[in-house]
């Protein structure tokens, strides 16, 4: 007598809430988009994303905050000796960073590639915060975990660019590369 179990429905799809996860995770990196970046016009009229100048003035500030107590000496002279000295670029590059990792999760689009470039951003926030309380370390490693079930997952697969682009077209270089 063979009898199977179903299990409950909410498992029966779980790549379906593993993407639901990922645009979750995508929704919060995307908020960079309206706290970190604004529109500048290159030239006088191409109009590129650049970090806002509010970003650009509070972001040493908070740096120098996590540099200041941080027992992690080689980290804390990395954000003292070359983030603080150099915070224009490092300002761009973490609203862009978190702006590209989060649309790309949301659309499900290079979904390992941009799951991997948000944990390394998640690890680097990590170690300037880890010595300020729980509640940072564990928000952190809560969202390090998370990153490292949707890269591993290739969460993209299910309502995202990458399954698309994987069903449409499986011959195409772009969805033979293992970035999606």
């Amino acid at each position: 007598m063979d009898v199977s179990v179903a299990g409950p429905p909410a498992m029966r799809a779980p790549e379906r809430w593993l993407a639901v996860l990922r645009i979750a995770v995508g929704a919060w990196f995307a908020k960079a988009l309206f706290t970190k970046l604004s529109v500048t016009l290159l030239w006088g009229f191409l109009p590129v994303p650049s970090a806002s100048d509010r970003w650009q003035h509070v972001m040493p500030v908070l740096v120098g905050k996590y540099a200041e107590g941080n027992p992690v000496a080689f980290f804390r002279d990395f954000l003292q000796n070359t983030v603080i000295v150099h915070s224009a670029p490092f300002a761009q590059l973490t609203a862009l960073g978190e702006a590209a990792v989060g649309l790309g999760l949301v659309f499900g689009c290079l979904t390992v590639l941009a799951s991997g470039v948000g944990l390394f951003l998640v690890l680097n926030y990590a170690l300037a915060v880890q010595w300020q309380g729980s509640s940072q370390q564990g928000f952190h490693y809560m969202l390090i975990t998370t990153l490292i079930v949707i890269l591993a997952t290739r969460a993209g697969r299910t309502w995202g660019v990458d399954g698309w682009v994987r069903a449409r077209r499986p011959g195409w270089w772009l969805a033979r590369l293992p970035l999606g």
